[in-house]
């Protein structure tokens, strides 16, 4: 199935007027923001001239997303997750560029993901399951909250660290007009009703305030450096 070129989610870095259709991703990981595997190797990496060659180069099983042989070239693939090319000793991170478009980053730390809590749900024997933003769940104890992050490795998916999100956390704005923008969180506003609610947060270029959807804790508070490579 294809969706039509010029109504593809803003995330996609590809060239509007190039064509009528384009390749949509299976359902999967992440949600409508979520860019096929092929538009990755045709149009972000650059290694096909075409669909077909993408195609070929994926079902051949040259490419890992998160640790994981991918042969499907509509597999959904989204921030933060690692393509890696074993051929060629060659791994990336996807993260955004200065417009808020899905961009691939060289990284040496390919064997762990950051993941953002969404939700946490009691399951069978009365253990805790965290919900991650891209639709991974994991067994953990109650120690999480949703809104901290986990750095976990791939692919196995063992926690590695924990991320709290509260005043001072390194954060990514990951929505809006500021998506991509890194800082720290001054202030955390619950809005009563059915607002959203908003976070402050300190940047390089002067304080933004966003709704918490739009925040991701990358690194630890007082710290400025985010837990994985992000490649600039």
């Amino acid at each position: 199935m294809h969706q039509k070129r010029i109504s593809a989610p803003k995330t996609y870095k590809i060239p509007r007027k190039a064509g009528k259709w384009v390749v949509k991703p299976s359902p999967g990981p992440h949600n409508k923001e979520a860019i096929p595997l092929a538009l990755i190797v045709r149009d972000l990496l650059h290694y096909a001239d075409n669909l077909r060659e993408a195609r070929r180069i994926i079902a051949a099983g040259e490419l890992m997303v998160d640790g994981v042989v991918r042969r499907d070239y509509k597999f959904p693939v989204g921030l933060f997750d690692v393509v890696s090319i074993p051929k060629l000793e060659k791994h990336y991170r996807v993260v955004f560029d200065e417009k808020g478009r899905y961009v691939l980053k060289e990284i040496r730390d390919y064997d762990r993901k950051v993941y953002k809590i969404v939700n946490k749900t009691i399951v069978k024997g009365g253990k805790v399951q965290l919900n991650l933003f891209d639709g991974t769940n994991i067994l953990a104890t109650n120690d999480y909250k949703t809104k901290d992050s986990v750095l976990l490795s791939i692919p196995e998916k063992r926690i590695l660290d924990h991320l709290k999100f509260e005043e001072g956390a390194l954060i990514m704005i990951v929505g809006g007009t500021h998506a991509g923008e890194i800082g720290k969180v001054k202030e955390y506003k619950v809005v009563k009703g059915s607002g959203a609610n908003l976070v402050t947060v300190e940047t390089a270029v002067g304080e933004i305030t966003t709704i918490e959807d739009y925040i991701f804790v990358i690194g630890k508070k007082d710290s400025d450096k985010p837990v994985i490579d992000l490649g600039v």
